[in-house]
């Protein structure tokens, strides 16, 4: 079987999660299609697939493309990416939406309303249906794939149990199943097997920024969370002399903006890494801060390791950390709002990322500001590297416990045996 994959392009969380299902798809011919972060991830981790295909314009010549590659596959597999399941439709394929972040769309208009337009859906062509979900919100556009799609696959989390249960009762056609992490698990096993525990790790500190880039955050524009870690990672060498080796890793940091810096015995390495390069990494490395994405923290969990949590860069990290607020994780996770804490956050993706951009550029700006940034976390960084191993790994196990579920690929093979 030929299957078209594609996931949302909003940072590396959608994309590690294609590469995941796709290595448990090894047996079908897998074929990669989409554009910017998520096409880059797919570049870098080229061995999930068969074949890779980058969209430059996905809605110009790039449709020509994309509507061959549809017609050529037996299959399609979406990760929150709502337009390749309006395209599947269209195109009369079975699609699949897997969707690891299902809790956190949020919606204003009700569920039956987006039943009634997915019902009501002109199939005749993708601009025409595009048109009909025109005053849908990107969030409602999910949720209305979810509709649409011949099957789901929902990532566990808190409330998602509840939001399944709202669907149910819309009377939805297909059959959503929840599962445990969507992380590769080979890959994860081979970490976990690495090096000899005797083995000295080659860095003592991992810092791991995820893939940054979204609908309002880029590498080169609306960049100030980025300024910030360039700012403050000296100053942690300064506060923390134990951290002599430091890797820093992310879609930042790939082609030209890669970098190695070494100074009187101490070396700063960033590097974007394949995806199970960076799980070795995790698997040896005594220590790591990374961005609070949900794939990212059920990776580093699944290795046996307690991260800690860098300050959010958007909306859905805020999401994470908020319903994790009751684990250790949460707990001690950095947040803007230790730097200044009357600064409102509106409830909203867009308005809320773009929020998280404007206090980082005050932040990197202002010295008294940014002071209060070093000090608070270096109060985070404390409390964490001074827990004694039994909390960390009561810190995991809660974890585990909160984000487990059915098995991944148990719940894929079932999906595949139903088709």
């Amino acid at each position: 079987m030929r299957i078209l994959m594609g996931a949302q392009n909003c940072g590396f969380g959608p994309a590690s999660v294609l590469v995941a299902v796709s290595r448990l798809l090894s047996g079908h011919e897998r074929v990669f299609m989409g554009d910017g972060v998520s096409a880059a991830f797919a570049r870098r981790n080229a061995t999930a697939f068969d074949a890779v295909h980058e969209l430059t314009e996905p809605y110009g010549n790039g449709s020509v493309l994309l509507d061959r590659l549809l017609a050529d596959s037996d299959h399609v597999v979406s990760v929150m990416d709502a337009d390749l399941v309006l395209r599947a439709v269209v195109a009369r394929r079975p699609v699949v939406l897997v969707d690891c972040l299902f809790s956190f769309w949020q919606h204003r208009a009700p569920l039956t309303r987006i039943q009634d337009l997915c019902t009501t859906l002109p199939r005749t062509s993708f601009p025409a249906a595009r048109r009909h979900l025109l005053h849908l919100s990107p969030h409602e556009r999910v949720l209305a794939a979810h509709l649409l799609a011949d099957h789901s696959v929902v990532q566990n989390f808190p409330d998602v149990s509840r939001r399944m249960a709202e669907f149910t009762d819309t009377g939805m056609h297909h059959t959503m199943l929840l599962t445990g992490p969507l992380v590769d698990l080979d890959g994860l096993k081979e970490a976990a097997a690495g090096e000899p525990a005797a083995v000295e790790p080659h860095y003592d500190l991992l810092i791991n920024i995820g893939g940054f880039k979204n609908f309002l955050l880029d590498f080169e524009a609306n960049n100030d969370y980025l300024r910030l870690i360039d700012r403050w990672i000296p100053d942690l060498l300064i506060d923390w002399p134990r951290f002599s080796r430091v890797l820093v890793c992310g879609g930042p940091y790939a082609g030209h903006r890669s970098s190695s810096h070494r100074s009187g015995g101490r070396h700063v390495d960033r590097r974007f890494l394949p995806q199970r390069e960076l799980l070795r990494q995790v698997a040896r490395t005594p220590h790591s801060l990374l961005a609070p994405g949900l794939s990212a923290v059920n990776e580093t969990t699944l290795l046996g390791r307690l991260p800690l949590a860098l300050h959010e860069q958007h909306y859905a990290h805020t999401f994470t950390v908020r319903n994790l607020a009751g684990t250790l994780f949460g707990r001690l996770a950095g947040r803007f709002a230790d730097v200044l804490p009357g600064h409102p956050l509106p409830e909203d993706d867009y308005s809320g990322t773009q929020a998280l951009v404007t206090v980082a550029g005050r932040i990197v700006e202002d010295d008294d500001l940014y002071a209060r940034f070093r000090s608070t976390y270096n109060e985070r960084i404390e409390q964490y590297l001074f827990l004694p191993p039994e909390q960390r790994c009561a810190g995991v196990a809660e974890l585990r416990r909160l984000l487990g579920g059915p098995p991944a690929p148990s719940v894929i093979a079932a999906l595949l045996t139903a088709q």
